[in-house]
């Protein structure tokens, strides 16, 4: 079956499955493999459950005729995709980058919601599967998409990029994330410039942050390059926007054309973030009353950047992820913020392959530096550092050491890779 003659399919049953344990009646059910699982096993429980049709890539799985054959199920699932973005003569900004990229998706969302309808990456819905059915999940009614990218090894954004076809990008940064498959810091900063490239080349549209270097460098040539900065006495040209901050602490406020705006973010790399979402909305049209309110409307959440009070102590979680360079800007951020008695619970960061020991030692070394005292480090990365800091190997241990050992009127910061669930220390606090 042709991607085209899938399609007409597709047109009739709009609703895209891969998981028997979420499927819903009439929907088209992808039978995708994985490490541990073959979904074709799952063909006739899909269609018994109420699948309209199945897509498979063994025969022998092929029950009826409601089975579509096919040779790989993964790579219809991302031509159909593809097929169907084009159909959609829609704006389709796309976010890559090191750190920070869902909160961005979600500032670009949240303001351009106040004027538009638009679509925007659920959850982690960014990758080589979850990109695909993200951009199914378009429909007519959809005036913008905002989909967020993730790469792990280079030439992974160039591919998510021949699917979702962006027409508008922005990349975050550049941050010491996924250094086991990037290689190296170079290696990320390419991984991030393919998207830089194919706007190049397609004379799509980038928001470059123009107080970057590196990204101002990888963004030269793009015909269509929009700059933002925040206020620096170096000018870059007439045409950047540029904003200056009032204040980053207890939260971020500035004023946009005389509008005062109050986000519930704080810290000086959110207000890169907000920046971001700021000048798209400006682009598209949007007031500064609009995006006022979508600034400030945006609440975080998902373990990100969270500020929880509890009975006895108060809690910064940003447990979410965690790399050496979020570690760094998260942990100056937690240090400014007003508050007294402060500890920091940190976890292990994942996927640094031989940078391993090197940057967890780093990072210990950055909060004696900082005069950091009351510092928990979890996982067997953060245990071979040198260090006086109390050290557990695994999560649960610093369970039962507060339990043991319960704080009171203490300011808490939560970080470390999503592995370690850090957040799971909430209830011990």
């Amino acid at each position: 079956m042709t991607t085209t003659e899938l399609y007409t399919l597709f047109l009739q049953y709009p609703e895209v499955c891969t998981d028997t344990r979420k499927l819903s009646k009439n929907c088209l059910f992808f039978a995708l493999k994985g490490d541990n699982f073959n979904g074709n096993t799952f063909a006739q429980m899909a269609l018994d459950q109420g699948a309209a049709y199945c897509i498979v890539d063994e025969a022998e799985f092929v029950v009826n005729e409601k089975c579509i054959l096919v040779s790989n199920v993964l790579n219809t699932l991302q031509d159909l995709a593809k097929y169907h973005r084009h159909q959609l003569n829609l704006p389709v900004i796309a976010i890559v980058g090191s750190n920070g990229k869902t909160t961005t998706k979600e500032l670009i969302s949240s303001v351009l919601q106040t004027k538009y309808s638009i679509l925007s990456t659920p959850g982690n819905f960014n990758n080589h599967i979850g990109l695909p059915l993200t951009l199914l999940m378009l429909t007519k009614k959809h005036e913008i998409a905002v989909i967020e990218m993730g790469a792990n090894h280079q030439e992974e954004n160039a591919f998510l990029c021949q699917i979702a076809c962006p027409s508008h990008g922005i990349v975050t940064n550049n941050g010491k994330d996924h250094l086991e498959g990037f290689g190296s810091m170079e290696g990320v900063i390419l991984s991030n410039a393919e998207l830089f490239d194919y706007l190049k080349q397609e004379n799509g549209i980038a928001f470059v942050n123009g107080n970057d270097s590196v990204l101002m460098n990888k963004s030269e040539g793009i015909q269509n390059r929009i700059i933002y900065a925040a206020h620096t006495e170096e000018k870059i040209d007439a045409q950047t926007t540029y904003l200056k901050a009032d204040c980053f602490q207890p939260t971020i406020q500035f004023k946009l054309q005389g509008t005062e705006i109050i986000s519930p973010l704080s810290g000086d790399y959110n207000f890169d973030n907000i920046l971001a979402a700021l000048s798209i909305g400006l682009h598209f049209g949007l007031t500064a009353a609009q995006i006022k309110q979508g600034i400030e409307q945006y609440e975080p959440k998902n373990l990100r950047s969270q500020l929880i009070e509890k009975e006895h102590n108060k809690i910064f979680l940003d447990a979410y992820n965690a790399n050496p360079s979020s570690m760094e800007v998260s942990i100056r951020n937690f240090v400014a913020m007003p508050g007294s008695n402060k500890v920091l619970i940190l976890g292990d960061m994942f996927e640094l392959g031989k940078y391993e020991a090197e940057e967890h030692q780093s990072l210990v070394e950055y909060c004696q530096n900082l005069g950091l005292e009351d510092v928990i480090l979890v996982g067997k990365a953060f245990c071979r550092t040198n260090t006086a800091y109390k050290k557990f190997e695994q999560t649960k241990e610093v369970a039962a050491f507060l339990t043991e050992n319960p704080f009171k009127n203490k300011f808490v910061f939560l970080k470390g890779s999503r592995g370690m669930k850090i957040e799971s220390l909430i209830e011990n606090l």
